[in-house]
């Protein structure tokens, strides 16, 4: 008999649709001068205000909104991890807005000085790009077979999850991340942030 040691989680919980927000978020693209500057110069391909804009949810009431819901399933995965956070809870480090164009990738990478990350989608067409999540044991995996083609997804070394409109992934900040090619006609809106330990 097997024992599973050291799972990796990825939370998911479908939100209810938030009235204006795609609007809100479209419009912040249009407003944000020194965002898309630096979308630009960083080859982003298409708008982020990652870099620009850390008060949105002090900016606009529908940030506000989202925040209030999303900590709520942060302090419940916490919960399911176990964090020993001696009463506290975990606190909204940064938000922000990513609208990412046809052809658009994002690299992967993990979020340094964060606890949980996560994204929720505002906007997702069809084919616009699944988030890859990527075993963080590969460095260490130099003489290992390959994983079946049909392999269970906690025995995969790379996870795609195809994201829908109104979904909410959280997942542990130090796990490695990316997202595929946008192949859709239209944008994909989403709203990323990072929770932190407030000790």
């Amino acid at each position: 008999m097997s024992q599973i040691l050291f799972p990796t989680r990825l939370y998911k919980a479908q939100l209810p649709k938030l009235q204006g927000l795609e609007q809100t978020c479209l419009g912040l693209a249009d407003e944000d001068l020194a965002g898309r500057r630096w979308s630009r110069d960083h080859g982003y391909g298409g708008y982020t205000s990652y870099a620009s804009l850390n008060d949105l949810p002090r900016r606009a009431s529908i940030f506000a909104e989202l925040e209030r819901t999303i900590s709520g399933h942060v302090g419940k995965f916490a919960r399911e991890l176990q964090f020993e956070l001696s009463g506290r809870k975990l606190v909204l480090d940064s938000l922000w807005v990513n609208i990412m164009e046809r052809g658009a990738v994002h690299t992967p990478h993990i979020h340094p000085h964060s606890v949980i990350s996560g994204t929720y989608y505002v906007t997702v067409p069809p084919k616009s790009g699944a988030i890859r999540f990527e075993d963080p044991r590969l460095p260490m995996m130099m003489a290992a077979p390959l994983r079946k083609a049909k392999a269970r997804p906690e025995n995969r070394s790379f996870v795609d999850v195809t994201p829908k409109t109104g979904m909410l992934l959280l997942w542990e900040s130090w796990l490695r991340h990316g997202v595929e090619p946008n192949t859709a006609r239209g944008q994909r809106i989403s709203v990323s942030f990072n929770y932190r330990n407030d000790q």
